[in-house]
């Protein structure tokens, strides 16, 4: 009975993907701080419904969450909500967009403020490097005459690979070492 337990939670465990949220450090090694261009940091990430972005600063900076308006203004009038703590953990717990600026007098008017856009949590995950797969129209096997335009939604170059991002993920093999572990302890018990 027990092994038939173990084996049951087992395919559970292979069934259903393990999904864990990424910690993106902002900034990576520069963190938050002057001098970094957060859009170039943005670009080749895609943020995830349950990611975090985790904001390292001195006592000179802040971090305060804000509107689009306020976004562009470098306005913190109207500020959602404010961290002061020198390393704080933002979760990103809806799609859309996030707009963050340090409200130090001229410090995002010089540059530091960062908009991210953060999509759904994908129920199946492609491996790092990998990108998404896409939907493209087959061509057609009736022969043409005219020269084919080449369709927008068709890529011919292979995206680069990406910059290393500071992210940490679990990878799929935490839960097949779980798996693996529960299953051995079932036959040892």
């Amino acid at each position: 009975m027990n092994t038939s337990m173990t084996a049951s939670f087992l395919v559970l465990l292979l069934a259903f993907p393990c999904v864990f949220a990424t910690d993106y450090t902002v900034g990576d090694a520069n963190q938050w701080t002057q001098g970094v261009d957060y859009t170039t940091w943005t670009s080749g990430k895609t943020f995830k419904v349950g990611d975090n972005l985790v904001f390292k600063y001195g006592g000179t900076h802040q971090v305060n969450e804000v509107d689009e308006s306020d976004y562009k203004s470098c306005s913190s009038s109207n500020t959602i909500k404010n961290y002061n703590d020198g390393d704080s953990k933002v979760p990103l717990t809806k799609a859309g967009k996030f707009y963050f600026i340090c409200p130090t007098t001229g410090h995002c008017t010089a540059g530091m403020k960062l908009e991210v856009d953060v999509v759904a949590a994908s129920t199946t995950p492609t491996p790092s490097g990998t990108p998404p797969t896409t939907n493209t129209p087959t061509p057609s096997t009736t022969p043409s005459t005219t020269p084919s335009t080449p369709s927008s939604e068709t890529n011919s170059t292979s995206p680069s690979p990406p910059k290393d991002s500071g992210a940490v993920t679990v990878s799929y093999g935490v839960g097949i070492l779980m798996g693996s572990l529960f299953l051995v302890l079932g036959f040892m018990g």
